[in-house]
């Protein structure tokens, strides 16, 4: 966040970033109703005022939120479709980073962000939009690893819908649970299961250790059972 600007006349008045991240925690909250200028100005002990030395009125100030949404979500998904693999295996077990990397992809502004559409035809919009570069990244990531037009097509479909079943049911795992479920949504999504090593690299990067033995159980079974 950055330094907040002082001025003899109007005192401290913030910063853009300030007051769009208290728009992003009211909206994740609270929903869109409860992004409004006078009661952001009071969570930041600032001045109604001080708004309007950043954004022009309470539409922009949405509009600011729907780019961050589309900068994060949009670009960081399709991104890790498109980022360097191996196999196609590999290539779901890249995405999957989306829906454990908060820092990648974040499910509660998500969730925000569809609810309000249900509201807003504008956002319904950016989010039919947002929809389709998804999907048609997921699609050309199976594309590059010999699926035709159709199936890509479904595959792609079958990724990305039931994530945002998740997202949309709120639905939570423990990460235990999650991390046995990875080998068998790789069998199911792209037909074949991930290799061992390619089980050990996705599970490093997210802090989950499994022995040796157990990652080949993994690859060749499907999930264990707790």
């Amino acid at each position: 966040m950055s330094t907040p600007t002082k001025s003899p006349e109007s005192g401290w008045r913030g910063s853009a970033e300030g007051w769009l991240q208290a728009a992003y925690d009211s909206l994740v909250e609270s929903g869109v109703e409860a992004v409004r200028i006078q009661p952001l100005a009071k969570k930041l002990n600032l001045s109604r005022t001080s708004f309007y030395w950043f954004f022009k009125d309470r539409d922009e100030l949405l509009a600011a939120l729907i780019e961050r949404w589309r900068a994060k979500n949009t670009g960081n998904l399709v991104g890790q479709a498109e980022a360097y693999a191996e196999s196609i295996a590999e290539a779901i077990l890249n995405v999957f980073d989306c829906w454990l990397t908060p820092a990648l992809f974040d499910s509660q502004f998500e969730f925000a962000v569809r609810s309000w559409a249900l509201q807003e035809p504008r956002v319904a919009e950016e989010v039919d939009v947002a929809d389709k570069a998804r999907l048609a990244a997921l699609s050309g990531m199976f594309e590059r690893f010999g699926f035709d037009g159709m199936s890509a097509d479904v595959r792609a479909r079958s990724t990305y819908l039931t994530q945002i079943g998740y997202i949309s049911m709120n639905t939570h795992e423990d990460a235990l649970t999650r991390m046995q479920r990875i080998p068998e949504y790789v069998k199911i999504f792209t037909g074949q299961p991930p290799q061992p090593r390619e089980l050990e690299r996705f599970y490093a990067r997210h802090g989950y250790a499994v022995q040796a033995p157990t990652l080949v159980a993994l690859a060749a079974k499907g999930p264990l059972h707790t």
